[in-house]
């Protein structure tokens, strides 16, 4: 995707929330099916899929990962020829980022990664269509991400550089982005700073939105405890929102966890977003399987 591609599906996304999009007598994918592979637990993830796909006038099959067995009971470019045959799309939520790429290139049908380890990008553009809903611009927006460079902070980080909002990591130290991101993002967007720092008050200075998430994602249960002591000065609460914006927007992909990475006050302080953003998901994964399964179904 690139930066003309991501501003037509924001729009697209802003259009269908809005109820501008132009009327059909026909759903755009009535009669198509979404498959949805999930070897993570979710509940927003597999709600706005589905119900983006029913929106949109299509059916959705739900498929737990230990049931299909990915690369276990039969080869991933078996089973991506194979599903291919049954289904106009197909929604990923993996451990292993490695697995929707070998899912692409095998299947014949558009694969949309709906969150693997590496990467949530369906998320970050819902958050990029929540801030352009609420300060009316992306360009020259500054977004503080305060926690680690987990997939969320990742695909932030590149939905940022192509859409030219001014993104800044607030991170302990040994939790920054990994190197082997780092140095992809810059073969990608030369001259486009990949910006951490040590301070989350400094980060947070000016900021017009201030975004976190939980300490440890899944996967990562046994650091939980580790990772709380180490997080605790990085919570978003009054005071460092005190040191963004004063209209700045507090943002979480949530599942929250009061009281560790977020305090209360501000998860359902007036400067919250969380609903919204999380409605969000919804309409950007509309406009998105509406122009893979149209595009690639087209008469």
């Amino acid at each position: 995707v690139d930066a003309e591609e991501a501003q037509a599906l924001l729009e697209r996304s802003v259009a269908l929330k809005s109820g501008g999009a132009e009327p059909r007598r026909t759903p755009p994918l009535l009669g198509r099916s979404l498959g949805l592979v999930f070897e993570k637990p979710s509940l927003r993830t597999r709600v706005s899929f589905e119900a983006a796909f029913a929106r949109l006038g299509g059916s959705s099959i739900f498929l737990r990962g230990k049931d299909v067995g990915i690369g276990v009971r039969e080869s991933v470019a078996d089973f991506a020829r194979v599903i291919s045959q049954y289904v106009d799309a197909l929604a990923v939520r993996t451990f292993a980022h490695a697995t929707i790429e070998e899912l692409a290139r095998h299947a014949s049908i558009p694969v949309v990664n709906a969150l693997s380890d590496d990467a949530h990008p369906c998320q970050a553009m819902a958050d990029m269509m929540t801030i352009l809903e609420f300060k009316d611009r992306l360009e020259g927006v500054k977004l503080c991400f305060v926690g680690d460079g987990n997939n969320v902070a990742r695909s932030l980080a590149v939905a940022s550089a192509l859409l030219g909002v001014e993104f800044v990591l607030a991170c302990p130290r040994g939790y920054d982005f990994p190197k082997a991101f780092a140095v992809r993002f810059a073969e990608h967007f030369p001259g486009v700073p990949l910006r951490s720092s040590n301070d989350p008050a400094e980060a947070a200075d000016g900021a017009d939105a201030v975004y976190t998430d939980v300490w440890a994602s899944m996967g990562q249960e046994s650091e939980a405890d580790h990772r709380r002591e180490i997080f605790a000065p990085y919570q978003v609460d009054e005071k460092l929102m005190a040191r963004a914006r004063p209209d700045a927007l507090f943002l979480h992909c949530l599942p929250a966890h009061r009281g560790e990475e977020v305090a209360s006050g501000v998860l359902d302080g007036p400067q919250s977003r969380v609903i919204p953003q999380a409605a969000n998901r919804m309409y950007f994964q509309m406009a998105l399987l509406e122009r893979l399964v149209r595009g690639s179904n087209a008469e």
